[in-house]
């Protein structure tokens, strides 16, 4: 049997890497800080991976196929009930004034396509363990996270533009996803890999999600910082 608590202190102790190593990331999760062109990036960003996230999820499910119905059951649940929550997103992209074209035209993140193919060569190689190591993780980033950042983002641009946002954490509350995905991910582990292995994954996965913070402040927030900093070296 897995130990949570495992899973959850490696996820602490890799995310903490990350804060120390990528600038402004730490100060975003905690609500100290968000900008705005970084900000409605990140929810282009959110928007995209999850297209490509179901998509490797699908790919799992058929994978999974008839070999272990209870698993297959779980994943199943899981994507119906993701299906379609970018348009949450979108939501809150119009507002910033953001059209679906021009979300259909931005291309992903480096660092975003490294991990969705990451992902993909997995499942081939060793099952749907990986993946749904990834999808507990994203639970637990939510439940950790996401309405730090939101509430700060309705606090700085107001509520109404963080209406989708909002209506996705509490839809992920109120189903749970955290709890179903630890259960998906018990059985993926017990019948195709092992706590070892996914533990690895695990840590490797937020390694690539610290290279997707820095591409984001890189892309959108390390020149307005530069500009910001007095001559003395502090920050305005």
């Amino acid at each position: 049997m897995l130990d949570r608590k495992s899973f959850e202190a490696l996820a602490e102790r890799a995310m903490e890497r990350q804060f120390e190593a990528v600038p402004r990331m730490r100060d975003l999760h905690e609500g100290k800080w968000i900008g705005r062109d970084y900000y409605v990036r990140h929810l282009v960003e959110t928007v995209l991976r999850i297209r490509l996230n179901n998509e490797v999820d699908t790919y799992a499910l058929f994978k999974v196929g008839s070999r272990d119905d209870t698993l297959a059951a779980g994943l199943a649940k899981y994507l119906a009930e993701e299906f379609g929550h970018e348009g949450m997103f979108r939501r809150d992209l119009k507002r910033f004034g953001l059209s679906l074209e021009e979300l259909n035209s931005i291309d992903v993140f480096p660092a975003t396509a490294k991990l969705m193919g990451y992902l993909r060569i997995c499942v081939d190689r060793e099952g749907p363990a990986p993946t749904t190591v990834w999808n507990w993780f994203v639970e637990w980033y939510s439940d950790r996270y996401n309405q730090i950042i939101t509430s700060k983002a309705a606090e700085t641009f107001g509520a109404s533009n963080v209406q989708g946002s909002q209506a996705h954490i509490d839809f992920d509350s109120a189903h749970d996803h955290d709890e179903l995905m630890w259960r998906v991910v018990s059985r993926a582990v017990e019948g195709w890999s092992s706590a070892e292995k996914v533990l690895g994954h695990l840590d490797l996965f937020i390694d690539m999600v610290g290279d997707y913070f820095r591409e984001l402040y890189e892309a959108t927030a390390a020149r307005t910082d530069a500009v910001a900093v007095s001559p003395g070296g502090a920050q305005a």
